[in-house]
């Protein structure tokens, strides 16, 4: 008759699981250092191409997606997000220091949540009323970025007017990256930076519409090119409509469907682009469905 097998003191298996831990922390930090010594080295290959956008949604997002598709195990998606938000967004900071400026009006408890899950604590945080002060803040910065609700009230008129122009602050992001139920930080929210188009996704163009007045033919052109309108508030020559297109669906285009549905005298004018929004279904499943 054999001898029962014995097994190891439960102190000892604990042991072992919290040295296998400590193993795994180690070698974490590790990468992380390896991380920030190839930012160094990135840092000085642009500046020898002679600088460029540090904040790069469009790989960004592509990077969320992936970072939830591939997740499995105990830990929470929400987590693994935070923390890899935490990484990019201070190593971005590393490259380029930036502020985060953000339509706090009334402490607006939501928006910090916002701002710290997707940009954790060492960048800076700067509250404004309003979201002018905010995209006045962004152009007079080197590199600060603005955050704004995807979706508000009229308090503000037709902010997105101000992004109007060559030169004036743009829409280059739309977050969070990767949407779900019960999201941390799941507010809607813009990121507006300065002009940088070599880092711009352009899955979805943002376009300020303009008309001196309401026409009907405005929501089923906007329907037939599978657009959206986003807002719309009254200003001093007329209306204007934040209007959200697919891509491919350029300015020109939009003011000659408008024309030829009696709509000839609406100005289209862009305002910026974000990378396509996906929602993630099942957060263990990693199965996601792409939105406009």
């Amino acid at each position: 008759m054999r001898d029962a097998p014995q097994l190891k003191p439960a102190a000892d298996t604990l042991a072992e699981l919290r040295a296998e831990i400590d193993r795994i922390d180690l070698d974490m930090h590790r990468l992380l250092m390896a991380r920030g010594e190839i930012i160094d080295r990135l840092i000085a290959a642009k500046r020898a191409q002679g600088g460029g956008c540090a904040f790069r949604p469009d790989r960004e997002a592509q990077m969320m997606r992936a970072l939830v598709e591939r997740h499995r195990g105990l830990l929470p998606v929400d987590a693994v997000e935070g923390v890899w938000r935490v990484i990019v967004s201070t190593f971005t900071y590393v490259q380029a220091n930036y502020s985060v400026h953000a339509d706090d009006s009334g402490g607006d408890a939501q928006m910090r949540d916002s701002a710290r899950f997707h940009f954790g604590f060492t960048v800076p945080y700067v509250p404004h009323h309003g979201a002018g002060p905010v995209i006045d803040a962004v152009a007079a910065s080197t590199g600060d970025l603005g955050m704004l609700r995807a979706a508000g009230g009229l308090a503000d008129g037709a902010w997105w007017m101000r992004l109007i122009g060559a030169n004036t602050p743009k829409i280059i992001a739309r977050l969070p990256f990767v949407e779900r139920p019960d999201h941390p930080a799941g507010l809607p929210v813009f990121i507006v930076a300065r002009p940088a188009a070599d880092a711009a996704s352009r899955d979805i163009l943002l376009y300020a519409l303009t008309v001196p007045r309401w026409s009907h033919a405005i929501p089923a052109v906007v329907s037939s090119l599978e657009g959206e309108i986003l807002a719309s508030a009254p200003f001093a020559g007329g209306l204007s409509l934040m209007v959200a297109a697919p891509g491919r669906v350029e300015a020109a285009r939009f003011a000659q469907e408008l024309a030829s549905a009696g709509a000839a005298d609406a100005v289209v004018e862009p305002i910026g682009s974000h990378a396509g929004r996906y929602e993630l279904n099942e957060a263990r499943s990693g199965v996601f469905a792409p939105r406009s």
